[in-house]
Order: structure tokens, then C-alpha cells, then sequence
């Protein structure tokens, strides 16, 4: 690996695993003796975690679509300017779940804005910076939103914030994001690979560590570990 550090996002609808393969890849990397971050969107950074609550709560409903899309590059601003870049510059891995194909998908597909407007905001508020990797975890749509409401309703019976908002759209909203995510990944084959995250979190998780130790040529070492157990 260079000195620059990699930055390699989980993408994909809620529900579909992405957030527990990625603490999972987190913990092989961090087996590896890599140095790791692991953040999130919205939010990673004091100022995002405080949109991220007004982005995700139901009671915020009739927030105009145009107004969430800037909330999330208002986050996503401040999470590269504070953490992405600076981790980056230091040589880490950053594991982050959800970036800008997340804004293209949610807002240009399922709220119907387009990926234009989603493009330029990123150009003028992201500059060049684009993941090194991105993990697209596809899964059928009625499964994934029904776990993802399954766990958010347990999230508000422990106390915990309500982060419901997205899940409580329809079926249409959450297959035209489905949609845009595959667009995504036919125009960016080189930057963003297609996992079926259909199978068991073991199955998919082979998948995810097959794929990243081979980009960033960990297969060696991850044999000679192998070896040593």
C-alpha cells in the first residue's frame, strides 16, 4: 500500500447487511495489523451525527427533497474536511458506510431529483475525492426494508433515537433506489463491485474479504497468517 491510505465505501438499501460487513471487514483488516476507520453517513463527525438525527427521524416527514439532499452534503462536507481526508492523509484504511452513490440513489433515484444534480453537488462540495472501492450489496427489496423496519422498531422500544423515516416509503421508492444503485454500478465498474447479499452474513462476508484483501493485495500475507494458525 502507498502512503496515502485507501477509502472504500459500503453501499446499498437499508436492511441489507452492509453495516455488519463492514465492522466485520474492519476486524479482519485490523487482524492484518492495518490501522482502520470506521465511520458513517450521514454523520462521522459531531456536526453530521446532529443532521443525521433530523435526516432520519420520522418526525421530520415533510422535509422537502431538495432541502434533505443539501443536509447531505452538508454532512458529507464536514465528514471529509474533518475525518475522510485527514485519515486518508495518514496512511488509514477508512471504512465508510454510505457515501455519495447513497445521495444518488436516495434522492436522484427514490425522490426522483436525477443523478445530475447529485454529480455537481459533489464536484463543487467533494472535490475529486471518490471511494477506492465501493462494495454494492444487492438484495431483494421487500426482505431488506422489512428487517431494516424490524430494526428500527426495536431501536425505539429500547429508547434509542428513531431513525425510521426512509423505511416507512413505499415499495416503489425503494426499487427505484435499487435501480439507481445499479446504474451507478454499470457506469463505475472499475470503482464499484456488485455483492449478492442474498446468502448468510458468513457467505457474503467471504465474498466482501475475497474481494478487498485482492485489492489491496493482502492475499499473501492473509495466507501466511493462515499458515502460522
Amino acid at each position: 500500500m502507498s502512503s496515502r491510505g485507501r477509502f472504500i465505501t459500503f453501499e446499498g438499501l437499508d436492511g441489507c447487511g452492509k453495516s455488519t460487513q463492514l465492522e466485520r471487514l474492519a476486524g479482519k483488516l485490523r487482524a492484518q495489523g492495518l490501522a482502520v476507520v470506521v465511520t458513517r453517513e450521514p454523520g462521522g463527525t459531531e456536526t453530521g451525527e446532529k443532521i443525521r438525527k433530523l435526516l432520519l427521524d420520522t418526525r421530520t416527514a415533510g422535509l422537502d427533497p431538495m432541502a434533505e439532499l443539501a443536509l447531505m452534503f452538508a454532512s458529507r462536507a464536514q465528514h471529509i474536511a474533518e475525518m475522510i481526508l485527514p485519515s486518508l492523509e495518514a496512511g488509514k484504511i477508512v471504512l465508510c458506510d454510505r457515501f455519495t452513490d447513497s445521495s444518488e440513489a436516495y434522492q436522484g433515484g427514490g425522490r426522483k431529483l436525477g443523478s445530475e444534480s447529485v454529480i455537481e453537488l459533489h464536484r463543487v462540495l467533494c472535490g475529486e475525492l471518490q471511494p477506492d472501492l465501493t462494495i454494492l450489496m444487492d438484495s431483494d427489496v421487500g426482505a431488506s426494508v422489512e428487517r431494516a423496519r424490524r430494526r428500527n422498531s426495536a431501536r425505539s422500544d429500547s429508547g434509542a433515537s428513531n431513525e425510521g423515516r426512509f423505511e416507512s416509503e413505499n415499495r416503489a421508492f425503494f426499487t427505484r433506489v435499487r435501480n439507481a444503485y445499479l446504474e451507478i454500478a454499470k457506469r463505475e465498474p472499475q470503482r464499484v463491485v456488485l455483492v449478492d447479499a442474498r446468502g448468510t452474513p458468513d457467505q457474503t462476508q467471504g465474498k466482501v474479504w475475497e474481494l478487498v484483501s485482492a485489492r489491496l493485495n493482502l492475499k499473501a500475507s492473509s495466507k501466511k497468517a493462515q499458515n502460522v494458525r
